[in-house]
């Protein structure tokens, strides 16, 4: 998936879809600067193994260096439940810094607790090298990028709007398959609801890159719409239902899915920007699962 184009204020964004965890991984760049940003890079993780990759992340770190972009920025738009952040690798390989919504400390406050992490674990957010803020903003060449808070799939959502790109992580899905689920610890429908709202308030124009598709009905993977083609066909807003109508469509279809099979493996990788626990005395490092957390009560 990729558009090209001149005025300063359209990026140039290319898609990588990882077909394991059903995730679109975006690299935007202003064409006139080849100034760029990559938007939720994938770590690869073999659970059956513990052992991960950095094929997702090679394709992008190839993908950049071909073309000939610098990069300004690594962003994440939230800690991600279902795949790991390749964030902290391609820093380490380009010298990118990377960035997250400043609600992330409450991530990972919450996150912590969950998995009994150590009392020094920090929940500042000092894994990262700069804290976002609804209405923050920031270029990238000569493309402006504001940032929408954008709670509800989690607590520390945000949005990128770079140019007439908005990259809205797991808000939306593809008209088809409706919006994401608001179901996790510290989610909620409520808040997706209004941050709904802020995004269909965008021009129409406005291309949207999703988070995750999942070629419904055995359809191509796809990554992007637009905000008139949301407005007009998505399965969950099409019909512009009100807050209450919308909870229950959203609540009612949460309460029928499981968790996502990475989500206890890749949440402590994330909270920590993308990190691995550090290595114990073996040189090893281990995953903690909290095991028994997330099962129903009995009866």
């Amino acid at each position: 998936m990729e558009v090209t184009a001149t005025p300063a204020a359209t990026p140039v964004v290319k898609g990588f879809w990882d077909e394991a965890t059903g995730s679109w991984q975006y690299v935007f760049h202003d064409p006139a600067t080849m100034r760029g940003a990559i938007v939720d890079p994938v770590l690869d993780f073999d659970p059956a193994a513990a052992a991960i990759a950095t094929t997702n992340a090679e394709a992008l770190l190839d993908y950049v260096r071909t073309q000939g972009i610098t990069l300004d920025w690594i962003l994440d738009t939230h800690p991600h439940a279902d795949h790991f952040s390749a964030a902290v690798w391609l820093s380490e390989q380009t010298g990118a810094p990377r960035a997250i919504g400043e609600k992330v400390v409450g991530v990972q406050k919450l996150w912590k607790k969950i998995y009994h992490l150590a009392d020094d674990f920090p929940t500042d957010g000092s894994q990262w090298d700069r804290l976002l803020a609804d209405g923050d903003s920031f270029m990238v060449g000569n493309v402006p990028v504001s940032v929408i808070f954008s709670p509800g799939h989690t607590l520390a959502s945000i949005t990128y709007v770079a140019g007439d790109a908005a990259f809205v992580h797991d808000t939306l899905m593809m008209p088809d398959s409706g919006t994401s689920r608001a179901d996790f610890p510290g989610g909620s429908s409520a808040d997706l609801y209004e941050t709904l709202q802020k995004i269909l308030a965008l021009p129409d124009s406005t291309r949207i890159f999703v988070g995750h598709d999942y070629g419904k009905d055995g359809r191509t993977a796809a990554g992007e719409t637009t905000v008139a083609e949301t407005k007009a066909e998505n399965i969950h807003l099409g019909d512009a239902p009100d807050e209450a109508t919308y909870r229950k469509r959203r609540d009612d279809r949460d309460a029928t899915l499981p968790l996502p099979k990475l989500m206890l493996y890749a949440l402590q990788v994330n909270i920590r920007g993308g990190r691995l626990p550090a290595p114990e005395e073996d040189g090893r490092s281990y995953l903690k699962i909290p095991v028994g957390y997330f099962t129903p009560p009995a009866g």
